[in-house]
């Protein structure tokens, strides 16, 4: 429920900015894949279903989009609920976030071109629905446009252009980013230059080590992601020296510090690794809040980097 008192900031006793999504990616990420044949895909929306399970009852399951928003059904007890634009903005507004996101379509990155073109100009209209609900009751929220397109230049750059020219205070890319770090890389690459420099800008949904490495350089200020409490939970813990596999060996007898060069969690290997080995939820907890202490200092080490004109 979005209903919080106080916000997000009182329920998490969080003195920092806050970003929310529209709830887009959740939704569409219920949609079943069109084919077999789909590929991969840099930002995986969900597993395919096993063929055994078809037949069963399926709750959280996307029914349709149309002009007005989407439809689906609720994972819980597999009632429908609709999404607008307006009602993701009243929702965020709920919440309270410093920077919030409009609702967008997020087609799969092997569409034709046509659905591509059609889903754009979908996104582009319920952006501006957004925008109005969202300038008519501010309250201290900013509200950032999603720049779609695939990996089309021309569509890209159209989006770009067309959300540039209205009043949203910062620009984040999103949609489908490629099939692998090295197209995303490329497709930046020429994208970036192409977004209001008075206006901050946001990556959606990448930010495991690699990629923000690649893509800081190419000028995006911000991005999110899940991927490094996700490896957490699967034992790979991130380090100054690289992925240590925390569930090795190894490290059963290692009472050295999960990363000596990074200030983290004040517990040893081998003890960390006891616990997965052991099934212990203390073992996620921990893996979790090292993979986020990490993050923070790698990035606090690109902004110092670029005070000093090294990046």
């Amino acid at each position: 429920s979005s209903r919080i008192p106080g916000g997000l900031h009182k329920f998490m006793r969080r003195d920092a900015p806050i970003i929310t999504d529209s709830g887009g990616f959740q939704v569409f990420s219920l949609a079943e894949p069109d084919s077999d044949e789909d590929g991969a895909e840099l930002k995986q929306k969900r597993a395919r279903r096993k063929k055994d399970d078809a037949e069963q009852p399926q709750h959280g399951k996307l029914v349709s989009v149309n002009e007005r928003g989407v439809v689906f059904k609720s994972y819980r007890d597999g009632l429908p609920i609709e999404l607008t634009p307006e009602s993701s903005v009243a929702a965020q507004k709920r919440l309270g976030a410093d920077i919030i996101i409009p609702l967008d379509e997020l087609p799969p990155y092997h569409v034709t071109r046509e659905r591509l073109e059609a889903s754009v100009q979908l996104s582009h209209r319920w952006m501006a629905r957004s925008l109005r609900a969202h300038l008519s009751d501010v309250r201290g929220q900013a509200m950032y446009a999603v720049v779609h397109g695939g990996v089309d230049r021309e569509l890209r750059t159209r989006s770009a252009s067309y959300l540039s020219s209205l009043p949203f205070d910062g620009m984040a890319v999103g949609g489908s980013l490629g099939k692998d770090r090295a197209e995303m890389v490329e497709m930046l690459g020429w994208l970036m230059p192409l977004l209001p420099r008075d206006r901050p800008n946001h990556l959606l949904g990448i930010a495991d080590p690699e990629s923000c490495a690649a893509v800081v350089p190419l000028g995006v200020d911000t991005m999110d992601s899940c991927n490094p409490t996700r490896v957490a939970r699967h034992g790979s813990l991130l380090t100054t020296a690289g992925v240590v596999r925390i569930g090795a060996t190894r490290y059963k007898d290692d009472h050295g510090p999960l990363d000596p060069d990074c200030p983290s969690v004040d517990c040893t290997r081998a003890y960390l690794h006891h616990l997965f080995k052991q099934s212990e939820p203390l073992a996620l907890t921990l893996a979790s809040l090292h993979n986020i202490y990490y993050m923070n200092h790698m990035m606090r080490d690109m902004r110092e980097r670029i005070m000093r004109d090294e990046l």
